[in-house]
């Protein structure tokens, strides 16, 4: 063993002026009775009271190979038994006359050359809630009492122990601790937190106190680079303990804005002049973790019970009532700001579905008031004249845009997070969470690859990766289910079998489909036939579409680029848009058409509008298709008439750069160019594409053989034959199409096609 000398080392109850020289002591394991400590002394010492026919006096001995005190002679203790006091049993777990396992413990061969603590860290409560007093007690003294008692002693985390102090009995628990090797002095960088983690204290050792659960002691210090004593967040805290994957971003920027300048010294907070934040806003798309993220977070704090209240809650019938609610939230908040001041705990209110209450004042148009005097509440609450520093309000909404633009300032919701829809590294940490039981009880088949599946749900969020996995398990668990005319039966040797494997997860991914990201079924419908490459011109056309999908996914400066595609009726343009949309394999692909909008009023056409362009700026590349823009705007040749509001709030929205790190290509087709222009839309897009109709017969002829409709000879006829009766061949490749499915099922299909052309 390591031996040097420390000084100041004493050689009263509990501690020696060095570490024991456990060397030459009998290490057989011993088995013992537990007995009650036999005085105050030892009890308040936090050692384990031996006979001397059992142990030497003054050595490390560890009980069931976990817990370790140092041993002290006492007459008053019977041989085959050890003395222990109440808070050390019940950190162990013994009952009185319980036998337990005892043995010599070196400590230096157990833990290497960082036996030593550098910091310990303690909660501090009254031993007797009855004896509490307000009195304040100065940490430093604390530390230097609890060194004087227990100096060379071995703790671990978790332990329990007792001590006195100017009169008082305290309940200690070792919150956590850090060891060092003494020879250079380097602290190890993880906070050991687990009852393994042990050390012994020296005068050196830096000794932390914090309030313990029941927050009565007052801690004091006049030492300004101490932690808080009511530090708010876990020392033992870890993130991936919360359960929430792909957020780690996210939870960086909530502890640093709305955590990091709570776990200070104060003193350092008041030198910079600065308050706590008190207000913590999350959006983003529904299902992302927002309401989970702020039900977690009471878990990471040393705080008061979180008040978790849903939005509509707060509202009542009775006048006054919902202002009184805002004002009961905030009641013990107060009282306890009044009689402590900054040493305060902290209070976190979070309010769900915070946009159906906190709305835009004056957007209700309900006549009653209500909703924004419960706006106001909220507001002299979070940052009237009565500050408060010890809350952290934490709202939740998937519409920010409707939140009452004051509750978003300084002093209110000042740090405001999104919570993003989950990438590819973030999608396979959520399935690690979702399936670790699982994978633990082995209920899952070695072919399920959990990186394919983050790869393969693209734009799922975390609660639809979780419904994945549901449904996937339900995929498994029918297969051991007989459903017939009779009862329904279970297979018993089938369910020993029970896995989940890669086809259920397959079958799970037809059956689960995300709501956010790409409407594959719209947009394929557009282009049901497939692009029929017919001329040079299609092909140019596609490039060029390519084109753009580069500048907006490559280009630092393209944001945002906005394509008219226009061109005669059935000439193509949707089915373009939809296989240049899909071909880019963007994240968020959605098409505003008019079928989605037919039989809608006005406002909620401009609502869907606008709803659907705030979505394409979600993800960082987007693809917005907007189908026949004449008809979304409601233009008729008759009059002429169409809606001006939505016209304007397609003009607002076709130039609107998304936010930086996101990017949107806007494709927006029709066949009214010359309407636009009376608009004045066109000045609207970046640029324009014409989608001309088939214009010879080479192009009509490579559409027929494209198509399989007939033999060479019938449609050499076909060319012929047209060529004759129609000279200024100009038909749209969707009408040409018709046309083609149509005679393939008469009984003269290539006379059939000559007429339908002709007429066409």
């Amino acid at each position: 063993m390591d031996k040097f000398k420390i000084p100041g080392f004493g050689r009263n109850v509990g501690h020696t002026n060095t570490p024991p020289d456990m060397s030459n002591v009998d290490q057989r394991p011993r088995h013992l009775l537990v007995a009650n400590c036999p005085n105050n002394t030892l009890a308040l010492a936090n050692v384990a009271s031996v006979s001397p026919n059992d142990f030497p006096d003054n050595i490390y001995v560890i009980i069931d190979n976990l817990f370790v005190y140092t041993t002290k002679h006492s007459n008053e203790v019977a041989p085959g038994t050890v003395g222990l006091n109440g808070n050390q049993r019940s950190w162990g777990g013994w009952s009185l006359n319980q036998e337990v396992q005892a043995r010599a413990f070196d400590l230096f061969k157990y833990s290497g050359k960082r036996a030593y603590l550098g910091t310990l860290d303690i909660e501090i409560s009254f031993r007797s809630r009855g004896k509490a007093v307000t009195t304040p007690f100065d940490q430093d003294e604390l530390a230097a009492q609890f060194a004087k008692n227990f100096e060379s002693q071995i703790f671990s985390a978790t332990q329990y122990l007792v001590m006195e102090f100017k009169g008082h009995f305290f309940d200690l628990r070792i919150r956590n601790l850090q060891a060092i090797d003494l020879g250079d002095i380097e602290m190890s960088n993880e906070v050991q937190t687990r009852i393994e983690a042990k050390g012994i204290l020296t005068k050196q050792t830096q000794i932390n106190f914090f309030k313990g659960r029941d927050g009565l002691v007052n801690l004091t210090s006049t030492n300004s680079m101490r932690p808080r004593s009511d530090a708010v967040i876990r020392s033992d805290f870890k993130f991936e303990d919360l359960g929430v994957g792909g957020l780690d971003k996210e939870f960086t920027k909530i502890f640093r804005r709305a955590f990091a300048s709570r776990i200070f010294p104060p003193a350092v907070i008041e030198k910079l002049g600065i308050t706590h934040v008190k207000g913590l806003l999350l959006y983003g798309p529904p299902g992302t973790g927002k309401t989970l993220i702020a039900r977690k977070i009471g878990k990471m704090l040393n705080a008061k019970e979180p008040k978790i209240v849903n939005g509509p809650e707060i509202l009542s019938k009775y006048v006054g009532s919902s202002e009184e609610n805002i004002r009961n939230l905030f009641k013990d908040a107060e009282a306890e700001y009044k009689a402590k001041g900054d040493d305060s705990s902290l209070h976190i209110i979070i309010f769900d579905e915070l946009d159906s209450v906190f709305k835009q004042r004056g957007s209700r148009g309900d006549g009653t008031g209500v909703g924004d005097n419960v706006v106001n509440q909220l507001l002299a609450k979070m940052d009237g004249v009565d500050q408060l520093n010890n809350i952290l309000v934490i709202g939740m909404t998937n519409r920010k845009d409707l939140i009452d633009s004051a509750l978003l300032r300084p002093g209110r919701f000042e740090v405001q997070v999104e919570i993003h829809l989950p990438d590819e590294p973030g999608r396979l940490q959520i399935f690690e969470i979702q399936t670790k039981k699982m994978r633990e009880n082995k209920m899952m088949d070695s072919d399920v690859d959990l990186a394919e599946l983050a790869k393969l749900t693209k734009n799922f969020s975390g609660a639809e990766i979780e419904g994945l996995v549901k449904s996937a398990s339900s995929f498994a668990i029918n297969k051991t289910v007989n459903i017939g005319k009779g009862a329904t039966k279970l297979n018993q040797k089938d369910i020993a079998k029970l896995k989940v494997t890669r086809s259920d997860f397959m079958n799970a991914l037809r059956e689960v489909t995300p709501a956010f990201g790409i409407n594959e079924e719209d947009l394929k419908m557009c282009m049901e036939g497939g692009i029929i490459r017919y001329s040079d011109r299609v092909n140019a056309i596609i490039k060029n579409g390519e084109r753009y999908v580069r500048q907006v996914r490559e280009s630092e400066k393209s944001r945002l680029v906005s394509l008219l595609l226009h061109g005669p009726p059935g000439s193509g343009k949707t089915a373009l848009s939809a296989s240049i949309a899909l071909k880019s394999e963007f994240p968020f692909i959605r098409m505003i058409s008019p079928g989605e909008l037919s039989g809608m009023s006005e406002n909620a056409k401009i609502a869907y509008i606008d709803s659907t362009f705030r979505d394409a700026y979600k993800s960082p590349l987007n693809i917005l298709v907007i189908d026949s823009i004449e008809t979304l705007v409601d233009w008729v040749p008759i009059g002429p008439r169409f809606s001006n509001n939505i016209l304007q709030v397609l003009k607002v929205a076709l130039m609107t750069k998304p936010p930086e790190g996101r990017r949107l290509l806007i494709m927006t087709t029709t066949s009214t160019y010359s309407v636009l222009k009376q608009m004045d839309i066109l000045s609207c897009f970046d640029n324009e594409i014409a989608i001309p109709n088939l214009t010879s017969l080479d192009e009509f002829n490579n559409v027929l053989m494209d198509t399989k409709f007939l033999q060479d000879e019938d449609r050499v006829k076909v060319v012929n034959e047209l060529s004759r009766v129609t000279p200024n061949f100009n038909i749209g490749i969707k009408k040409t199409l018709t046309n083609i499915e149509t005679a393939r099922h008469d009984d003269d299909p290539v006379n059939e096609i000559i007429e339908l052309m002709t007429q066409a």
